[in-house]
C-alpha cells in the first residue's frame, strides 16, 4: 500500500490515538547514513513530544534486517498472543519485498500481518512494487454459507484513503510524490498481474477441434500440425521467474497471494473471466447470426496463449521499471519535518536536522542518478529543479524560525550590514545565547571554520577536480590563486577564524574576481551589490548554526563530522595514525562468509546520533573527519600518479590495497568517497581533453575496490558518470513542451503548404481546361520536412533512466552467471563484496554489462 503525502500526518495521528500502556513500543529501523539517523532522532521527537514509547535499532544491511524479523518483529503479531506493532524503516528495505524478508507475510497464510503495520520512508529508487501496490493484510469474512472473501475499507486499490483506519498490519509505503505522478503504468500492470488467473505453461488441452475463424488470425502464436512448438515463452517466463528472486524484484506469486482470492471482487477485466465466452471477439454492431449457424468461441488453448501473451506483456512493464537503474528521491529527513510541519510541530531543532540530512546527499553523489558525480555543478540540488525547490523551502523557513535579533535603534542599514547579508562567512555568534540558523554565502570549501584556508582548499573534492591538486602543477596553480588574491602562504596556513579580519571581509569578491580564471564556476554564490542574491532569495547559499560562543558550523560541516563518524568511528588521530583501530575491529568478523559477528557499527550509529545532540562530542569527532580527508587526497593522488586506474570495456577501475591509509577504506561509505574523489577528477579530464563528457555525455563509470586482507575479501563500489541535471522531471516536462510547441508549428506550416498547393493546383486546372491540355502531377520536394523531422529528433529528450547507476542490475547479473563468491548485503546496491581469489573473474564479466543507463 503506498500511502499519500497529504495523510502523513493523519496516519500519525491515528497511531497517536491508538498508543497507550499495552501496546508495544513503536520500532524504529535506521540504516547507517547520515540522512537517516538525522531522520531517527527528529522522529523520536515527536514521539517524545506525544508520550508514545519507541525503540531506535541501527540496521547495517540485509542480513541484520531478516535477523531482526525473525527476533523482534514477528514476536509483535497477534498469532504469538501481542496485540500487533507498528515498525516504521528509515532507509530501510524499500528495495526490497519487506513482507517476506521479515517473514510477516505468509503466502499460504490468509492471517497475513497480524496487526503488524510496517512503516517505509526510503529515498532509494526503484521502489519494489511489491511493498507499494501490495503489503495489503488479508481480513477473512465470511458471507453467508459462502466462501470466504476478502474486504479492504478505506483503499483505492493499493493506495490508503482518508476512511483507512491502520491496526490490521500490513506494509505501508509513504509517497513522496513519485508513486502518484510517475508509476501509473506500473500499477496498472501489477495489479492487473494480482488479478490474473494462473495458467500452466505446459497445459496442452485441446479445444483444437472448436477453433473459431478468430484464431486463424494467431496462426503465428501458435504451432503448425508437424510444428514443434517454441520454446521462447517459456524461456521468457522462466527468465521473469528468476527476476524475481533478485534483491530488487522480488514479488509475491499470483498463486498464493491472499489478494488473487478466487471470490475476491475483480476489479479489472482479467478476474471476471469466467469462461471462454469473456475473451470472444465479438462486434456489438453486427447483426444476430442465424440459429441454425451457432458462432463458435474461441477454444480454451487459445484463451490461454492470448493470457499468457498478456501476462508477458504486463511483466515486461515491470521488468523495464526494475531496469531503470537506481536513483534518488526526497531525503527521509525532508519527509519527517514534512510530517512535522503538518503537525504543526516544527522548530529550530528539527529544521536544522532536516537542513543536515538534506545536505548530507550531495556529500554522498546522491542524485536523480543514483550515486554519481554531480559533473553539472549547478546549484539545483541532488534532484535538479525539485531539489531547489526543497533548498528555497528551507531558506524561507530559516527565515521564518530566526528573525533578525536586532533593537529598535538598529536601522535598515545596520541589517544589511550584518555578516551573512554583506558575503562574509559567519565564524562566530552574535551573543552567547545565540543558537540560531543562519544563511551563509558558503564558498565550495572544506570544514573552512576548523582549517587553514589553504588546506581547506587544498582537500575540498571541487578545487581538486579543477586545479588538479593531485599533481605539482596543479598545487602551485592553487598558490598562484592565492597570490592573486593577495594572499600570501604563510597567511593562507593560517587557521581561518584567526586569519586578519580585512582578508575574510574580502574574500568573497576576490573569489568571484578570479575563479572564471580557473574554470571555478559557482565557487562561491553570487551576490548583487545591494547586498541582495536573486531577488533575496539567496540561491545557493549554504546554512550555519551557532551554538553561543562554543562553535559555529555548517551543515557541510556537520554532514562530514557525521559521515566520519559512522565510517571510522570515534578514534583520536593517534589510534588512527598507528593503526591500532583496525587491529581492534579485525577480531569481530569471521573469515567464513564476512558476517559481522561484533557490533561495532551500533557504537558508530549511536556516536552519530549524540553527535546531533551535542556540541561537545560533535568538536570530539572533528579530527576524525579531517584525518579521513586527508587520507582521500592522499590515497587518490597516489592512485592518479601513478596511472592506477585500468581502461576496461565499461568502465575505470583501480584497486586500492596497499598503503598507510588502505584499512579506511574498507568501509563502503569511505570508498564511496574516494571513489567520488576520483570521478570528479576524470570528469574534468576528459572534458579538458575532449571537450566533452565520455559515454554520450554521461560521464566515464568508475568501479573502486577496497581490499580487506583480514577477511579475505574487496569492497567493491560503483559510481556512475553524472549527468544528473539531465534526470531532472521539470526540465524534461519544459523540454517536451518545447517539442509540442514545435508540433504544433509544423503542422500549421504544413496546412498552410498545402492550402497554398491546392489553390496552385485549381489554378493549373483552369488554365488547363481554357487550354484543352491535361493537367500535370505535381511532385513536391520533402526535403525540408525530413530536416525538420532531424530538428525534431536532435531536440529529442533523453529517454528514461538516461545516465543513472545501474551497477546493482550488472553485479546482480554478474553474480548470476559466474561462479564469484559476492555478498550484497547493503542497501545501497551498487556496493557489494567479493572474495579476494574471485575478484578478477567477477571485474571481467562485469565490463560487458551495461553499468549506466
Amino acid at each position: 500500500m503506498y500511502l499519500p503525502r497529504s495523510l502523513l500526518a493523519k496516519l500519525y495521528t491515528n497511531i497517536k490515538q491508538a498508543n497507550n500502556a499495552t501496546t508495544a513500543p513503536i520500532l524504529i529501523l535506521a540504516s547507517l547514513e547520515p540522512d537517516a539517523v538525522c531522520a531517527s532522532q527528529m522522529l523520536a521527537q515527536l514521539l517524545k513530544g506525544d508520550y508514545i514509547s519507541h525503540k531506535i535499532v541501527p540496521v547495517p544491511g540485509y542480513g541484520v534486517l531478516e535477523k531482526i524479523g525473525r527476533e523482534e518483529i514477528r514476536p509483535m503479531m497477534t498469532s504469538e498472543g501481542i496485540s500487533g506493532g507498528t515498525v516504521i524503516c528509515l532507509g530501510v528495505g524499500g528495495l526490497v519485498d519487506l513482507g517476506a524478508l521479515l517473514g510477516i507475510d505468509n503466502e499460504s497464510d490468509q492471517g497475513s500481518f497480524r496487526g503488524v503495520e510496517v512503516w517505509v520512508i526510503d529515498s532509494r529508487r526503484p521502489w519494489n512494487l511489491s511493498n507499494v501496490f501490495g503489503g495489503i493484510p488479508s481480513i477473512p469474512q465470511l458471507n453467508g454459507d459462502g466462501p470466504v472473501i476478502q474486504r479492504h475499507t478505506g483503499l483505492d486499490g493499493a493506495k490508503i484513503l482518508s476512511t483507512y483506519k491502520p491496526g490490521r498490519g500490513g506494509i505501508i509505503v509513504c509517497d513522496d510524490g513519485d508513486i502518484e505522478e510517475e508509476l501509473d503504468a506500473e500499477r496498472d500492470a501489477y495489479m492487473a498481474l494480482i488479478e490474473m488467473p494462473e495458467v500452466e505453461e505446459n497445459d496442452d488441452s485441446d479445444g483444437s477441434d472448436t477453433e473459431s475463424e478468430d484464431e486463424e488470425s494467431e496462426s503465428k502464436e501458435k504451432p503448425q500440425p508437424g510444428q514443434k512448438r517454441k520454446s521462447s515463452d517459456r524461456d521468457e517466463d522462466d527468465k521473469s521467474s528468476d527476476d524475481e528472486n533478485r534483491p530488487t524484484q522480488r514479488r509475491r506469486s499470483n498463486s498464493s497471494s491472499p489478494v488473487n482470492s478466487p471470490s475476491r471482487a475483480p476489479k479489472r477485466g482479467l478476474m471476471s473471466i469466467s469462461g471462454p465466452s469473456d475473451f470472444a471477439a465479438s462486434d456489438s454492431r453486427s447483426a444476430s447470426p442465424s440459429p441454425a449457424q451457432p458462432v463458435k468461441q474461441p477454444s480454451a488453448r487459445t484463451l490461454r496463449l492470448r493470457l499468457q501473451k498478456l501476462r508477458r506483456k504486463n511483466e515486461a512493464v515491470l521488468q523495464a521499471y526494475y531496469s531503470l537503474g537506481a536513483s534518488y528521491s526526497e531525503p527521509i529527513s525532508a519527509m519527517i519535518y514534512s510530517l512535522a510541519s503538518d503537525l504543526g510541530r516544527e522548530d529550530n531543532d528539527l529544521l536544522w536536522l532536516a537542513i543536515v540530512g538534506i545536505t548530507s546527499m550531495d556529500l554522498y553523489g546522491r542524485s536523480g542518478c543514483g550515486v554519481a558525480v554531480n559533473v553539472q555543478r549547478s546549484n539545483s540540488g541532488w534532484h535538479g529543479t525539485r531539489g531547489s525547490r526543497i533548498r528555497q523551502l528551507l531558506r524561507d523557513e530559516v527565515r521564518r524560525l530566526n528573525a533578525p535579533q536586532l533593537s529598535d535603534s538598529d536601522s535598515v542599514s545596520n541589517r544589511s550590514m550584518l555578516p551573512e547579508n554583506s558575503g562574509i562567512i559567519p565564524t562566530t555568534a552574535r551573543c552567547a545565547t545565540d543558537t540560531s540558523i543562519k544563511l551563509s554565502p558558503e564558498p565550495k570549501f572544506l570544514l573552512i571554520r576548523h582549517w587553514s584556508l589553504h588546506d581547506s582548499m587544498l582537500h575540498s573534492p571541487y578545487l581538486a577536480a579543477r586545479l588538479r591538486i593531485w599533481s605539482e602543477a596543479g598545487r602551485k596553480r592553487l598558490s598562484k590563486l592565492l597570490a592573486k588574491m593577495g594572499i600570501s602562504i604563510v597567511q593562507s596556513k593560517e587557521r581561518y577564524t584567526q586569519m586578519d579580519i580585512e582578508l575574510r571581509r574580502g574574500l568573497r569578491s576576490k573569489l568571484l574576481k578570479y575563479s572564471e580564471l580557473y574554470n571555478l564556476d559557482n565557487l562561491v554564490p553570487s551576490i548583487d551589490t545591494d547586498g541582495k542574491d536573486r531577488g533575496g532569495k539567496k540561491e545557493g547559499w549554504g546554512f550555519v548554526r551557532s551554538w553561543g560562543y562554543r562553535a559555529t558550523l555548517s551543515a557541510d560541516d556537520v554532514g562530514v563530522i557525521v559521515g566520519a563518524i559512522l565510517e571510522v568511528g570515534k578514534h583520536s588521530v593517534k589510534t588512527l595514525e598507528t593503526g591500532v583501530w583496525d587491529r581492534r575491529e579485525a577480531s569481530e568478523f569471521t573469515d567464513e562468509d564476512g558476517t559481522l559477528e561484533g557490533e561495532d557499527w551500533v557504537g558508530r550509529f549511536w556516536g552519530a546520533y549524540d553527535a546531533l545532540k551535542r556540541i561537545d562530542v560533535l568538536l570530539d569527532a572533528l579530527p576524525v573527519a579531517q584525518y579521513l580527508h586527508r587520507a582521500i587526497l592522499r590515497t587518490g593522488t597516489l592512485l592518479l600518479e601513478k596511472n592506477q586506474l585500468r581502461h576496461l570495456r565499461a568502465f575505470r577501475m583501480c584497486v586500492v590495497k596497499e598503503g598507510p591509509d588502505a584499512s579506511l577504506f574498507t568501509h563502503p561509505s569511505a570508498l564511496t568517497k574516494l571513489a567520488l574523489w576520483l570521478g570528479e577528477a576524470i570528469a574534468e579530464q576528459e572534458k579538458e581533453k575532449k571537450g566533452r563528457l565520455g559515454h554520450g555525455g554521461r560521464g566515464t563509470p568508475l568501479v573502486v575496490a577496497g581490499l580487506n586482507e583480514t577477511r579475505g575479501v574487496y569492497v567493491v563500489v560503483g559510481t556512475g558518470g553524472g549527468g544528473g541535471a539531465l534526470q531532472d522531471r521539470d526540465a524534461l516536462k519544459a523540454r517536451q513542451e518545447k517539442r509540442n510547441a514545435k508540433t504544433k508549428a509544423k503542422e500549421l506550416r504544413k496546412k498552410n503548404k498545402d492550402k497554398v498547393r491546392d489553390e496552385k493546383r485549381a489554378a493549373r486546372r483552369r488554365m488547363a481546361e481554357e487550354n484543352g491540355d491535361e493537367e500535370e502531377e505535381e511532385t513536391e520536394s520533402e526535403g525540408s520536412e525530413s530536416e525538420e523531422d532531424s530538428d525534431d529528433e536532435a531536440d529529442e529528450p533523453k529517454a528514461k533512466g538516461f545516465g543513472r547507476n545501474k551497477f546493482g542490475n550488472a553485479f546482480q547479473e554478474v553474480v548470476e552467471e559466474t561462479q564469484a563468491r559476492v555478498r550484497i548485503d547493503s542497501f545501497e546496491h551498487c556496493v557489494v563484496e567479493v572474495k579476494k581469489e574471485d575478484l578478477s573473474g567477477f571485474m571481467e564479466s562485469l565490463s560487458m554489462k551495461a553499468v549506466v543507463g
